[in-house]
Formats: C-alpha cells, sequence, structure tokens
C-alpha cells in the first residue's frame, strides 16, 4: 500500500455517525488502512460495539455534532484520548425527512440542515482552525448525495443540505489547499442502510432506482471505503474541491 500512497499509517482520523451504515465501514476502513479512529455517535451502545470490533485503534466518544457549543470541548476530548491533534476527518452523519415540499414541517427543515450542513461545517471550522494554527496538513471529507447534483421527490430539506455540503467544500478548499488542507467529498448513490430504508421497503421505487443504475445494483457501505480511504490519503495530495461520486454510474447516464 505504501508504494501507492494509499496508506493512512500514524493518522488520526475522526469519523462522524460511524455507529452504522456508512460510517461504520469507513471507520473501520481506516483502521485497517493504518489510521487510528476516532468514532463519534449520539447512540452510545452503538459505537461502542463498534469500537470493541475494531480493536486499539479506534476509540468511542459519545456525542450530538449538531450541538454546536460543544464541539470545541468534544475536539479537546478527541485530541487529548489521541494523544495529538487530528489529520483528518469525515461527516458521515446525517438524516433524513420525507414530505411534500408544500408541506414540509420547518421544524424538520431547521433540524434536517442543522445535523446535514451546520454541524459538518462547524466541526471541520474547528478543526481546520487548529490545523491551520499548527501549520499541519488535514484532510476533510464531506458526505454528499446524488442530490448534491439532482432533485429527488420529497426530500427538499436533505436536497439542500446536500447541495449545500458541495458548497462548502468548495470554499474550504478555495480557502485552505493552499496551507496544506485538502477539503473533498464523497456522493454516495443509493446505499442500502437505515437512512435509505424507507426507499428500499418501497417495491415499485426500489425497481425505478434500479433500473436508472447502469451497474444494475444498489451499492453497499462497503462501497465507500476505498474512496474514502484515497481522498483521506497522500495518493491523492493534489485532489482537492472535488465530490467523487460514488453512485454505480447514476449522474453519468
Amino acid at each position: 500500500m505504501s508504494d501507492t500512497g494509499l496508506t493512512l499509517q500514524g493518522k488520526r482520523a475522526l469519523v462522524t455517525g460511524s455507529g452504522r451504515g456508512i460510517g461504520r465501514a469507513i471507520a473501520e476502513g481506516f483502521a485497517a488502512a493504518g489510521a487510528r479512529v476516532a468514532l463519534v455517535s449520539r447512540t452510545a451502545s452503538e459505537i461502542k460495539e463498534v469500537a470493541a470490533g475494531i480493536g486499539h485503534y479506534a476509540t468511542a466518544f459519545v456525542g450530538d455534532v449538531s450541538h454546536t457549543p460543544s464541539i470545541p470541548a468534544l475536539i479537546d476530548e478527541i485530541e487529548h484520548e489521541m494523544d495529538g491533534g487530528l489529520d483528518i476527518v469525515v461527516h458521515a452523519a446525517g438524516i433524513q425527512h420525507r414530505q411534500a415540499a408544500e408541506d414540509f414541517s420547518h421544524t424538520e427543515w431547521d433540524r434536517v440542515l442543522a445535523v446535514n450542513l451546520t454541524a459538518p461545517f462547524m466541526l471541520s471550522q474547528e478543526i481546520g482552525k487548529r490545523q491551520l494554527r499548527d501549520a499541519r496538513e488535514g484532510s476533510h471529507i464531506f458526505v454528499g448525495s446524488l442530490t448534491s447534483h439532482l432533485s429527488v421527490p420529497d426530500v427538499v430539506a436533505y436536497t439542500a443540505s446536500k447541495s449545500g455540503v458541495y458548497g462548502i467544500l468548495r470554499s474550504l478548499s478555495s480557502e485552505w489547499s493552499s496551507r496544506g488542507i485538502r477539503v473533498n467529498g464523497i456522493g454516495p448513490g443509493y446505499i442500502h442502510t437505515k437512512l435509505t430504508e424507507a426507499a428500499f421497503n418501497d417495491s415499485d421505487r426500489k425497481q425505478k432506482m434500479l433500473a436508472r443504475i447502469p451497474m444494475g445494483r444498489f451499492g453497499k457501505p462497503e462501497d465507500l471505503v476505498g474512496p474514502a480511504i484515497f481522498l483521506a490519503s497522500p495518493a491523492a495530495g493534489y485532489v482537492t474541491g472535488q465530490l467523487l461520486m460514488v453512485d454505480g454510474g447514476w449522474t453519468a447516464a
């Protein structure tokens, strides 16, 4: 792995939403690639189970990143436990709410944007500030979506948040890349996780979605691991400001 630069040996990484789904798969993959991984989730039982499975490469931290005033203290705790500053952050925490646009709840709008858009920015802002202060290189990886590029019915807040994520990563890349911090994103297609369970339980909708995927299959959380390791690693040393779509060809069709 070291010949290609696809290694995270000696790096410290934070993965939010790592108690399940995409976040869990990426955290496990980062540890396998040599990184020490801080796992963050609101659900203690889930995050502790994942950390136990990974072993000494992982440390669990129970926290809600959407409660932005607590972010500096959370990063202080992580840095203390990991004996140093973070090199990598992956923003995998996310939520969804389905409702027709004309009826969309204002409360749910605020909740979806708080978790999917505001929290990732505030977390990267805090980590990036510390990396810039210490003149350390970094890699920040946001998780976008098909809806970063196109529309899907009944998820207006999710679409707004994931479109905004694409804007944030481009802006941060423009401001930080000359100072050693690369900022990129991964855009998953339809990956079978708890977040997408409702869509997969609708047989008609499921078949329509499948028909739009050139590769002819839905994705698995493990499909995101290789792209995440690449973007976090020295192999992507000249890659910044990009949203890498991992969607089976959906957005290219």
